[in-house]
């Protein structure tokens, strides 16, 4: 009985968090996509639909098509509003550094939630059923796999905001990705790794202030990605809290989401670092 109640608290502490962080985000825009980090005059894109069961999923796609062949593809896993602009940039700017960006749709097709109270809802929903959101993402993986320009052996994912907490999701399911980046993610989860699950190398980068990401969830996920024997980085970055990556959250860090350039600069170059080993041939 002490196990099921410890269980139940357990699940209800994650929800809770979860509902914290999306409250982080109120005010704020996932379409301000902020600074151009690539140059992408260049790039081709498209639109993409692909199915998890019977559900319409649509990604975007973005590649650079003065490159022949196939190549690498970086899934992009949106935020709590969905798909969209923030997203489809991103995309371009991994195409622009030589891999096919593919934006990933978690909603499902037309399901942009327009309000704080739909976004958290819809977040609470998937890391309410983490095997549905594990099912959603390996969805998407697999469409990419499938896609004429893209090296499925070498395929990894990036993720902000609840979009971070995706990707690890997805490396903890065992999905055969080569790396996943967390940026400003959720680092709790219902269904931790074990020995060997992880396949994939893992970034996180974090807000070294984020009040609701603190040192427990951090503490947390180290000792997880130990005891898996992951190959894991995390970076902390100082004065940074949640959304440092977002320019729409502001700048005023005692609201717990605040953008800071310093980081958001140095986290995507961290993540090149990161996709130039890993996803080399």
């Amino acid at each position: 009985m002490n196990r099921k109640i410890l269980a139940v608290a357990a699940i209800l502490a994650m929800i809770a968090t979860a509902s914290a962080l999306t409250l982080l985000h109120d005010g704020t825009q996932a379409q301000d996509v902020g600074a151009v980090k690539e140059r992408y005059t260049d790039i081709t894109s498209q639109t993409l639909t692909y199915m998890d069961g019977e559900t319409e999923c649509e990604a975007f796609i973005a590649w650079d098509a003065n490159l022949k062949g196939r190549r690498p593809a970086v899934l992009v896993v949106h935020d709590w509003k969905g798909r969209g602009a923030f997203d489809e940039q991103r995309a371009r700017e991994l195409a622009a550094l030589g891999y096919v960006g593919f934006s990933v749709d978690v909603y499902g097709k037309g399901v942009r939630p327009q309000t704080t109270e739909d976004a958290r809802n819809a977040t609470l929903a998937w890391f309410g059923d983490r095997a549905a959101l594990r099912t959603r993402l390996q969805a998407a993986l697999t469409a990419a796999q499938q896609h004429e320009l893209v090296d499925r052996l070498r395929i990894a994912a990036i993720g902000y905001c609840f979009g971070g907490s995706c990707v690890l999701e997805l490396a903890r399911s065992g999905a055969d990705v080569t790396g996943v980046v967390s940026f400003h993610g959720g680092l709790g989860t219902s269904m931790s790794a074990k020995t060997g699950d992880i396949k994939a190398r893992v970034l996180i980068l974090h807000g070294a202030d984020d009040p609701n990401v603190g040192a427990d969830q951090v503490s947390a996920v180290w000792k997880e990605m130990t005891q898996a024997g992951a190959d894991w980085q995390l970076v902390a970055y100082g004065n940074a809290v949640h959304s440092f990556t977002n320019p729409a959250a502001g700048n005023d860090n005692s609201k717990g989401a605040a953008y800071n350039e310093k980081a958001d600069k140095r986290s995507w170059e961290a993540m090149k670092d990161f996709f130039r080993d890993a996803l080399a041939n």
